[in-house]
């Protein structure tokens, strides 16, 4: 089965309990099983600094969704958890990124696989690293090979 990993990511609200709600919630759809989760780790805001710190992690899971429905699996929960995209960057109450797929390497107007800015990110790299060394690798090297 497929393999996937994700960042989240929180900063209003309760965000740590706001995480394990979105881990849950991913764990609870029909086609889609989390493996591993890391610790949560707090952050400085990335981009938009003017605001409150972020409770971040990374998950792995098995599915049987293809990338782009993986992608809609994972903005419904953030809809439903009432995520609303007022400014990028900005504040969120949840926030889940594919960062890979297996190893595959996709460019769609919808997604972008390894994620684009994933290898800038201590706060996608550091949990990443705690779940599966091997794919923050792998991110680390599609980013200098796409240099």
């Amino acid at each position: 089965m497929p393999k996937a990993w994700l960042s989240l990511g929180a900063n209003i609200g309760y965000p740590k309990a706001q995480l394990a709600e979105a881990v849950q919630r991913l764990d609870t759809h029909p086609e889609v099983t989390v493996t591993s989760r890391s610790s949560v780790i707090i952050t400085r805001p990335w981009g938009k600094t003017d605001q409150p710190d972020f409770a971040n992690m990374a998950v792995a899971v098995e599915t049987s969704l293809k990338p782009e429905p993986l992608l809609d699996a994972c903005l419904a929960v953030e809809r439903d958890m009432g995520r609303e995209r007022i400014e990028v960057w900005g504040p969120r109450l949840i926030d889940i990124d594919i960062i890979a797929y297996d190893r595959l390497e996709i460019t769609t107007e919808r997604l972008t696989v390894p994620h684009p800015y994933a290898h800038e990110r201590d706060f996608v790299l550091v949990p990443l690293r705690e779940i599966d060394p091997a794919t923050a690798e792998w991110v680390m090297e599609r980013a200098k090979a796409g240099s």
